[in-house]
């Protein structure tokens, strides 16, 4: 089926007024997908559906393609188009066609009645020219066009022409003579709300990683404002589109670092169409015990090191004994046995294989029950399957079983280990200093698992425990942001849900604001299980402005030695302000209500021990504040943020309060100038700086 399209205007126009063609267009687009919902709802499932069971599945499909159908006022149907040299069929130019091909892209694939695409998904290879042909390389291309939207009007256009040299590359109601105004305006466009999709505005370098096979883990690195969160979340709903039954089969999840950045991204994908896609953070996945407890830094870090897998195994195959005793099987009046020496070397063999501790304790009555039907067999009987579970469940074997592998309680394990001084010493000998396992034991012993107060880290300990027992669930694929984070034995914890599956890890080494922040991503692919992932490095910022990035890159030399800078391709002169204050909180109430004179979302960062009084401070001036995860509107734009909770978050214009505060309030320098350099780059138009103690000496004089 050819994907040309063709718009019923009059020629003239067509030809007078492009942008009328356009809008024509648009009508018929949405009464277009109009149709195409309305014939979903129409649908009568009565007579098609074997039972209840197979109604409720096919009914809740049909709920989920109406609610993919959905025609957003405010969300552009199409925002770009193709004009190929040659007429396109099933997808791909073809040379030599006697037309032109002309394709609208959008976030959905739209058809007229009699199935012609009049929109086509912006996912399909026949789009990807989209984001991919230049001057040099106009694959196939003539012309690129740009529409420029007011809410859901479609206000402008813009041509580029890629196929013939003599033309201007850019023309068209709102065109520049060298850059893309429209692409530009899209990006700086304010934000109220939570994060919406790029999909519109994809650069060659992030439509390549968008486009990665499934079969291969992406490792992105990102500076602040590449885009590198859109991207994995753009990767996602490539991915559903490309492989949709093999991933409705095996899942999708996106992990991130706290509730409020993923309330922050949760509105991107159904954007896309996706409604599918299950969000989490590392502690919901790890949420075996309830937490109550917290760590010091020094226990955290020796809790999250890889080291503690090999401790757990060792903890966890402790609980296996060899048999000392033979056994005798009663059957009617038959008596069969197995000597202690093949009951040993069963247990052995189960042993060395290092199979899971849970797989092995269900394999090991098997194990007895064939050797049992052996002896059967030798003596003439005819046993077959049925005879060899029932020996399986016999008593005799059951008590073997029971002694020599017993079940063991992953919560437990943990329990034992944090308590037990001996035990924590036998099983972590030479991997752990008698200071490390002085650091894991509690000082108060808990008496049960209910009674313990648990930490995020001991949740982690727990979740590898379990896996040991038991395996854990893989997906197909998992996209794990802000992943500079995590300690290797949450890598581990999130690698067990993608062990026959793929993923995408987004982050930036210089964001690290843990005591276990990992220093390169070889290293973290490797906790993940994923060392032969494909690392992609974003450079080109697109978000924040050139002279904010520039002035927070100072920071770069004294964090994250030899990792290159952002360069931003946004030039916004005066978007940077750092002010001198003698009065800290009515100076930066003052900063914040000239914030608000501007359109689009504020942010006030600060220490987080800076958020109380700086809370009082809003009040007292009579200005409504958010939390972060709270959704921004038109009435509510400001946003008080600690600086512990700015990571991943992007704001119009920010407010930060005391620099020297953020750095001094994290346990050592290094982390501290991270945990700023976040702050400092979570600006899109403009950043005000409002100090009373000196800025620290590392971003020098301004």
């Amino acid at each position: 089926m050819s994907v040309s399209v063709s718009v019923s205007v009059p020629e003239s126009l067509s030809e007078s007024d492009p942008l009328a063609r356009e809008r024509a267009h648009l009508t018929s687009s949405r009464a277009a997908l109009r149709a195409m919902r309305e014939d979903v709802e129409a649908l009568d499932i009565k007579d098609v559906t074997a039972n209840w069971v197979n109604s409720l599945v096919l009914g809740r499909q049909i709920e989920d393609r109406i609610k993919a159908l959905a025609d957003l006022a405010d969300t552009p149907l199409f925002f770009g188009r193709l004009d190929y040299l040659h007429t396109t069929q099933e997808g791909q130019p073809v040379a030599g066609g006697d037309s032109i091909g002309t394709v609208y892209i959008g976030r959905r694939h739209v058809h007229d009645a009699d199935g012609d695409p009049m929109v086509i998904d912006w996912r399909a290879p026949v789009s990807q020219p989209y984001y991919q042909a230049s001057k040099k390389d106009p694959q196939d291309v003539g012309l690129r066009r740009r529409f420029g939207y007011t809410g859901g009007d479609l206000t402008a256009y813009e041509d580029e022409h890629l196929s013939d040299p003599e033309a201007e590359t850019f023309s068209g109601s709102a065109a520049g003579s060298h850059t893309s105004r429209l692409l530009q305006a899209e990006i700086e466009r304010p934000r109220v709300g939570p994060m919406r999709d790029i999909v519109a505005t994809i650069q060659p370098e992030q439509d390549g990683i968008v486009r990665s096979d499934l079969s291969g883990t992406v490792c992105v690195q990102g500076g602040p404002g590449t885009g590198k969160t859109a991207v994995g979340l753009h990767r996602v709903a490539y991915l559903l589109y490309a492989h949709r039954e093999r991933l409705a089969r095996t899942g999708t999840l996106v992990i991130g670092p706290n509730r409020s950045f993923l309330h922050y991204i949760e509105q991107v994908l159904p954007a896309l169409g996706e409604l599918e896609v299950q969000q989490a953070t590392v502690d919901d996945l790890v949420a075996h015990v309830e937490v109550r407890g917290t760590d010091e830094a020094a226990t955290a870090v020796v809790k999250g090191d890889a080291r503690m897998a090999e401790v757990l195994r060792r903890a966890v195959r402790s609980h296996v004994t060899l048999p000392t005793e033979s056994l005798m099987v009663v059957r009617g009046s038959r008596r069969w046995r197995v000597p202690a020496y093949e009951l040993e070397e069963m247990v052995r063999e189960l042993l060395d294989r290092d199979i899971r501790y849970g797989a092995a304790r269900e394999a090991l009555p098997q194990r007895i029950a064939h050797a049992v039907l052996v002896r059967m067999e030798e003596a003439g009987e005819a046993p077959d399957d049925r005879v060899q579970n029932a020996v399986a469940r016999n008593t005799a074997v059951k008590a073997v079983v029971k002694e020599c592998w017993p079940l063991v309680d992953p919560a437990k394990l943990v329990l034992r280990l944090l308590s037990d001084a001996e035990f924590l010493a036998e099983h972590a000998e030479g991997l752990l200093t008698e200071d490390e396992q002085k650091l894991l034991l509690w000082a108060k012993p808990a008496r049960s698992v209910k009674s313990a107060k648990w930490s995020a880290a001991d949740a982690v300990l727990i979740d590898e425990a379990k896996d040991l027992v038991e395996r854990t669930h893989s997906l197909g694929h998992v996209v794990l942001d802000e992943a500079q984070d995590l300690s290797p034995m949450q890598y581990r914890a999130v690698g067990r849900r993608c062990t026959t599956g793929s993923a995408t890890v987004l982050g930036d080494l210089a964001q690290g604001t843990t005591p276990w922040a990992t220093e390169s991503w070889a290293q973290a692919l490797g906790h993940l299980g994923k060392p032969e992932a494909v690392v992609e490095e974003l450079t080109a910022g697109f978000r924040v402005p050139r002279e904010v990035i520039a002035y927070a890159s100072r920071l770069l030399p004294h964090m994250s030695p030899g990792l290159a800078a952002v360069e931003s391709v946004r030039e916004n002169p005066g978007s940077l302000e750092v002010r001198t204050s003698d009065a800290l909180d009515e100076d930066v109430v003052a900063a914040c209500v000239e914030a608000l004179a501007h359109e689009g979302s504020i942010g006030l960062i600060a220490a987080d021990a800076r958020i109380a009084p700086l809370a009082e401070a809003l009040t007292a001036a009579g200005l409504a504040y958010l939390s972060p995860g709270e959704e921004t509107t038109a009435e509510s734009r400001l946003t008080l943020v600690p600086a512990s909770l700015a990571k991943g978050l992007e704001y119009d214009y920010v407010v930060l309060d005391e620099p020297a505060a953020v750095v001094d309030g994290e346990p050592d320098e290094r982390t501290g100038l991270r945990r700023l350099y976040v702050a400092l780059t979570r600006a899109v138009s403009g950043l005000t700086v409002v100090h009373s103690a000196p800025v620290p000496s590392q971003l020098g004089e301004l």
